[in-house]
C-alpha cells in the first residue's frame, strides 16, 4: 500500500518516538538488574554488534529502497524481485561470512578488542543478531522503496516490545551463573526482538504478493545472479559509498574516546578527570543532543525512494518540491528542538542527571545552537542518495570527519579550552557536513529555498526562545525543575505554533496530511 511522502514520514516519526521511549526504558530496566559492571560488558559488545550489522548490510537498505522506487515507477515487478533477491543474497552471504569468522576466532577477537575477558560470552550471544537484523533491514528497504512505511514502523515497534517483554526474564534467568551470563541473556533478548520484527515483515511480504514471494523463493540462485550482473552492479554502485560513509562515521566514533581523554591529559588533567569529563561530554550531553534526530531520520528514510521515483520519471519540479518539503518540515520540527535544548540545557541536565552534573548543561548549551544543522544533515544526505549521488555523501562525510577529528584533538589539548575544545570540534563537524551536503545539492540540481518562508520560521524560533528564557528566569524562577521545564516548554511551544499559523507557514492543507487526525485538526487552521 503506497503512501504519500508526508503520510509515510509521520508514520515513521510516531513509530520512532515510541521506539526511542522503549529504548530508554529498556536501558533503565537493564541497568537496574545488571548494574554498572554488567552495563560495562553490554556497552563493550553492543557497539561492535551494530558496527558489524552496518558492514553486513553493506548499504543495501538505502540501495534497495532507491532501486525499488525506480522499478516501481517503471512498472517492472520482475526487476523489483531481482533487486530484492540480489540484496538478500549479498546481505545473507556477508552475514554468514562475518558470523563464521566471529565463531571461529571468537577468543582472539574478544582478547584483542575487549579489556574484560568476560565480554567473550556476551559477544557469542550477540552473533545470531547479525544475520537476522541484516535480512530484516533489507526487507524494510524493499517496502520503503514501494513507499509503504507501515511494515518498517510496525516491525520496529515489535522489536522493542519483544525485547522489553523478555529482557527481565532472560537476564534474571542467568544471573545466578554470573554477571557475564546475565548480560549475555540481555543481549539474547535482542535476538528475539529482531526475530519478531523479521517474522512480521516476511509475513507482510507474503501477504502483499504471494505469487511474487513464491517466484522469489523458487528462482535458482546461480541463474538469478548470472542474469542480473547489471542489477548487482547498480546496487553496489549505491550501496558501497553508503557503507563507506557509515564506516567513516564509525571509525570517527571509535577514535573519539581514544583521542579526547589523551588530549585532556596533554592539557594538564589527570587521567581520572579526563575520563570523567569525556563521560560528561559523550555519555551525557551528546545523547541529549541526538535524541530529537529520530524525527528527521524518519524523514530521510521516506525521502530516498520519493526523490528516486521523481528523478527516474525525469520530473525535476517534483524532485525539487519533495526535497524542499523535506527541508521545510525539518526546520519546522528542528527549530523548537534547537531552542528548547539551548534555553533549558542546564535545568534539563539537572533533572535527568542530578545537580552534581550541572556542568553537563553548560556543554549541552554550547552544542545545542548547532543542532539545527544536525537536523538537516540526514535529509540532505538522503536527497543526494536518492538522486544517485551517494559517492558525494561519502566524500563530504570523509572530509568533515577528518576535520572534526583533527580539530577535536588540537582544540581539546589546549588548556584554555579543555573539554570545550571537543564541543567546538563537534560543532565544526556538524556544520561543515551539512553545508557540504547543501552545496552539493545546489551544484548538482540547482536546488533553492524560499528565504522568506524560512525567515518566518526563524522569527517564530527567536520569539519562542525569548519567551522561554523570560519565563525560566522570571515567572518560574522559584519553581521546581520539573515544573519549570513543563510550563516553560509547553507555553513557548504553543506560542511557536500560533506564530507559524499566523504567518501562514502552517495551514489547513499541511495539517490535513497528518494521518488519522488530520481532517479533524484541519478545521482549526486557516488556508495558507
Amino acid at each position: 500500500m503506497k503512501q504519500s511522502f508526508f503520510y509515510g514520514t509521520v508514520i515513521l516519526i510516531v513509530a520512532g518516538g515510541i521506539t526511542k521511549v522503549f529504548g530508554f526504558a529498556h536501558r533503565i530496566v537493564l541497568s537496574r538488574i545488571i548494574g554498572a559492571e554488567g552495563m560495562g560488558l553490554y556497552q563493550m559488545v553492543v557497539p561492535l554488534l551494530y558496527f558489524l550489522i552496518t558492514v553486513t548490510t553493506f548499504g543495501l537498505p538505502v540501495a534497495i529502497a532507491k532501486q525499488v522506487a525506480e522499478t516501481e515507477a517503471a512498472n517492472n515487478p520482475r526487476l523489483t524481485r531481482r533487486y530484492l533477491l540480489l540484496a538478500l543474497s549479498v546481505a545473507g552471504g556477508i552475514s554468514l561470512f562475518v558470523c563464521t569468522l566471529l565463531l571461529l576466532f571468537s577468543h582472539w577477537i574478544a582478547g584483542a578488542l575487549f579489556a574484560d575477558p568476560r565480554a567473550h560470552i556476551v559477544m557469542l550471544a550477540a552473533v545470531p543478531v547479525i544475520p537476522i537484523s541484516s535480512i530484516s533491514l533489507v526487507l524494510r528497504g524493499y517496502f520503503q522503496g514501494k513507499q509503504n512505511m507501515i511494515p518498517t514502523a510496525v516491525s520496529q515497534l515489535l522489536e522493542q516490545v519483544a525485547r522489553m517483554a523478555l529482557v527481565v526474564v532472560m537476564t534474571m534467568s542467568f544471573l545466578s551463573a554470573g554477571i557475564e551470563y546475565a548480560t549475555a541473556g540481555a543481549v539474547a533478548s535482542i535476538i528475539f526482538g529482531e526475530a519478531a520484527g523479521l517474522l512480521y515483515i516476511v509475513w507482510q511480504y507474503r501477504k502483499g504478493s504471494k505469487k511474487a514471494a513464491a517466484q522469489l523463493l523458487e528462482t535458482p540462485f546461480r541463474k538469478a545472479v548470472s542474469a542480473s550482473k547489471a542489477s548487482l552492479a547498480q546496487l553496489i554502485h549505491v550501496a558501497l559509498p553508503v557503507t563507506l560513509s557509515r564506516i567513516i562515521g564509525s571509525i570517527a566514533y571509535v577514535l573519539e574516546p581514544m583521542l579526547v581523554p589523551l588530549a585532556l591529559v596533554i592539557a594538564g588533567y589527570t587521567t581520572a578527570a579526563a575520563t570523567g569529563l569525556y563521560g560528561q561530554f559523550a555519555g551525557m550531553a551528546v545523547p541529549l543532543l541526538l535524541f530529537p534526530t529520530f524525527l528527521t531520520y524518519s524523514l530521510s528514510v521516506s525521502l530516498v525512494p520519493a526523490v528516486a521515483e521523481a528523478a527516474y520519471q525525469k520530473n525535476a519540479p517534483l524532485v525539487h518540491r519533495r526535497i524542499y518539503q523535506a527541508m521545510r518540515i525539518t526546520l519546522v520540527i528542528g527549530a523548537p528542538c534547537t531552542v528548547l535544548l539551548t534555553i533549558f540545557a542546564e535545568p534539563l541536565c539537572v533533572l535527568l542527571y542530578g545537580s552534581e552534573y550541572r556542568e553537563v548543561g553548560a556543554l549541552l548549551k554550547e552544542l545545542a545552537p548547532f543542532s539545527v544543522f544536525l537536523f538537516f544533515q540526514a535529509p540532505l544526505a538522503a536527497a543526494l542518495q536518492g538522486l544517485d549521488y551517494a559517492q558525494v555523501v561519502f566524500r563530504n562525510t570523509l572530509l568533515s570527519a577528518i576535520i572534526k577529528t583533527g580539530a577535536m584533538f588540537v582544540f581539546t589539548a589546549q588548556p584554555a579550552f579543555g573539554i570545550h575544545g571537543a564541543v567546538i570540534a563537534a560543532n565544526i563537524g556538524i556544520t561543515l557536513g551539512t553545508l557540504l551536503h547543501f552545496a552539493s545539492l545546489v551544484k548538482k540540481i540547482g536546488f533553492t529555498i524560499d528565504v522568506w518562508e524560512f525567515g518566518k520560521i526563524g522569527i517564530a524560533m527567536l520569539a519562542m526562545g525569548y519567551l522561554g528564557s523570560y519565563m525560566a528566569n522570571h515567572l518560574f524562577l522559584h519553581s521546581s525543575t520539573g515544573k519549570l521545564l513543563l510550563a516553560s516548554t509547553s507555553i513557548s511551544a504553543l506560542v511557536y505554533l500560533v506564530l507559524l499559523v499566523a504567518m501562514r507557514v502552517l495551514g489547513k492543507q499541511d495539517v490535513r496530511r497528518i494521518p488519522w487526525i488530520g481532517e479533524q485538526l484541519a478545521m482549526f487552521f486557516p488556508r495558507r
